[in-house]
C-alpha cells in the first residue's frame, strides 16, 4: 500500500512538472487568433458589447408596463383628538366635546400599474440605442485591429531579438577565433600589441550587445505573452522565421488596393458619433412635445385597535382609481430653443469632424504605402548591402592576417559588417509591422 501511495504521488509530480514546463509554439497568424480570444481588452470590449445589449432594453423597458406596489403600516400611540359642540350630544350649549375619530392602527396595501402612452424622448431614446450597439461593435473591432498589430510588432521584436543574438554569438565566436590568432603572432614577435587591443576592445563591445540581446529576448517574449492574453512566465516559443515572414509580407499588389472609406474602423467610430449628435438634436426638438401616462391603481386598507391585520375575520376596504397624466410644455423662457440650437451646432461641427477624418485617413493611407514601399525598398538594399559588408570584412581579415591591412581597418570592416546585419534585421521587422497599418487601415 505504501508502495503504490509513493508510485502515484511520483506520477503526479512528474505530471505536473510536465505541466509547468510545457512550451506552446505559435506561428504568426496563431499568435494573432490566440491573442483575439484571450487579450484582456478583448475580453473587456466584448463585455461592452453584452453591457450595451443589456442598456438597449433597459432604454425600451421604460416605455412598457411599470408595475409596483407597496404596504403601509401605521400605529398612532397618541391619537389626535378633535372638538366639536357638546350640543350635538346633549350637553350645554357654547361647550365642547373631546372627540377621537377612527382606530390608531391601520394597513394599506396597493398596487399601481403605470403605461406610457406618448413621449417624444422615449421613441428617441429607442432609436439611439442601435447607434450605441453599433458604436460597441465597432469599438470591439477597433480593439481587435489594435490587438492584431500589437501582437505582430511584439512577434516581430522576438523574432529580432532571437537573430540578433544568433549573429552575435556568431560574430563574438569569430571575434574570438581572431583575437586568439592574434595574440599568438604577437607573442611570437611578428605583430603589435595594439592589433591585440584592438580586436579585445571590439569583442568586449560583441559580448555585451550580446548579453542585451539575451536580456531583450527574454522581455520581449514577456510582452508578447501579456499581449496574447497569458502568464507573463508562460514558455513560449516561435515557428516563425524572419526573413521567411518577412517573404511573406511584401505584397506589392496592396499598394493598387482601393480604399473603401465606410470599412475603416476610425472613420466608423467618427460616424457614430456622428449618429449620436443627431440623436441629441431630436432628442431636444422631442422636448417641446407633450406627454402622455396611463396609471390604474388598486389598493386595500384595513383599521383595528390592535394588530389583527393577518386574522381572516379582519374586514378591508378596496378602491381603485384609474387616470391619465398629460403634460403639456408651454413656455420655458427660451430654454428649449438654446438646447435645440446648441444641439444643432454640435450636430454640425460632427458633421465637419466626419469630412475631416475621410481626408485624413486618406492621407493617412497614402502616408501608409510610401513607408510600405519604402520598407520594402530597404529590406532589399539592406539585404545586398550585407552581402557586400561580409564580402568586405572577409578580404579585410584574410589581408590582416597576410600583413596587408591594419587591425584599424579590420575592426572599421568589423563595425560596418555589425551594423547592416542589425540594419537587415531592422529592415525584416519594418516590412512586417508596415504590412500591417496598411492592412489596418484598409481593413479589407
Amino acid at each position: 500500500m505504501k508502495n503504490t501511495f509513493l508510485t502515484l504521488l511520483v506520477i503526479c509530480i512528474t505530471a505536473l512538472s510536465y505541466g509547468q514546463s510545457e512550451t506552446n509554439t505559435y506561428s504568426l497568424d496563431e499568435a494573432i487568433a490566440f491573442a483575439l480570444e484571450n487579450n484582456y481588452s478583448v475580453i473587456n470590449a466584448n463585455r461592452d458589447i453584452e453591457d450595451a445589449q443589456k442598456q438597449k432594453w433597459e432604454t425600451i423597458a421604460t416605455g412598457l408596463p411599470q408595475i409596483s406596489g407597496s404596504v403601509s403600516y401605521q400605529n398612532q400611540l397618541k391619537q389626535p383628538v378633535s372638538l366639536l359642540p357638546a350640543e350635538f350630544f346633549g350637553g350645554v350649549a357654547g361647550t365642547f366635546q373631546e372627540i377621537i375619530f377612527g382606530q390608531p392602527q391601520t394597513m394599506n396595501a396597493s398596487a399601481v400599474i403605470k403605461q406610457q402612452l406618448f413621449d417624444g424622448s422615449y421613441i428617441v431614446g429607442v432609436q439611439a440605442t442601435k447607434a450605441f450597439l453599433d458604436y460597441s461593435a465597432n469599438n470591439k473591432e477597433k480593439t481587435d485591429l489594435d490587438i492584431r498589430k500589437a501582437v505582430v510588432e511584439a512577434y516581430g521584436n522576438v523574432l529580432l531579438a532571437e537573430e540578433s543574438a544568433t549573429i552575435l554569438e556568431s560574430n563574438r565566436a569569430t571575434l574570438a577565433k581572431n583575437l586568439e590568432e592574434t595574440q599568438k603572432i604577437f607573442e611570437n614577435g611578428l605583430g603589435e600589441e595594439e592589433s591585440v587591443e584592438q580586436l579585445q576592445i571590439t569583442l568586449s563591445s560583441i559580448e555585451n550587445q550580446l548579453k542585451n540581446a539575451i536580456r531583450l529576448k527574454k522581455i520581449t517574449v514577456q510582452m508578447l505573452n501579456l499581449i496574447m492574453g497569458i502568464s507573463i512566465d508562460s514558455p513560449t516559443q516561435l515557428s516563425e522565421n524572419l526573413d521567411v515572414l518577412t517573404q511573406k509580407q511584401i505584397d506589392y499588389g496592396l499598394l493598387d488596393s482601393q480604399l473603401n472609406i465606410s470599412n475603416n474602423v476610425d472613420y466608423k467610430l467618427v460616424a457614430n458619433l456622428n449618429q449620436q449628435r443627431y440623436y441629441e438634436l431630436k432628442l431636444a426638438k422631442s422636448r417641446a412635445l407633450p406627454t402622455l401616462n396611463a396609471f390604474l391603481n388598486y389598493g386595500s386598507s384595513a383599521y383595528s385597535d390592535g394588530f389583527d391585520f393577518l386574522k381572516s375575520e379582519q374586514k378591508w376596504f378596496d378602491s381603485s382609481v384609474l387616470g391619465f397624466d398629460l403634460h403639456i410644455p408651454i413656455f420655458s423662457s427660451l430654454g428649449r430653443s438654446a438646447s435645440t440650437q446648441r444641439a444643432k451646432i454640435a450636430f454640425d461641427k460632427a458633421k465637419t469632424q466626419l469630412t475631416e477624418a475621410e481626408e485624413q485617413i486618406r492621407l493617412q493611407l497614402e502616408n501608409t504605402k510610401s513607408n510600405y514601399t519604402l520598407a520594402i525598398e530597404e529590406y532589399e538594399t539592406t539585404k545586398k548591402n550585407l552581402n557586400l559588408a561580409e564580402r568586405i570584412e572577409k578580404k579585410n581579415e584574410i589581408k590582416y592576417f597576410e600583413g596587408m591591412a591594419s587591425s584599424f581597418e579590420l575592426r572599421q570592416a568589423q563595425i560596418q559588417l555589425y551594423a547592416t546585419q542589425q540594419e537587415y534585421l531592422q529592415s525584416m521587422v519594418n516590412v512586417i509591422n508596415r504590412k500591417t497599418e496598411l492592412e489596418i487601415i484598409l481593413n479589407n
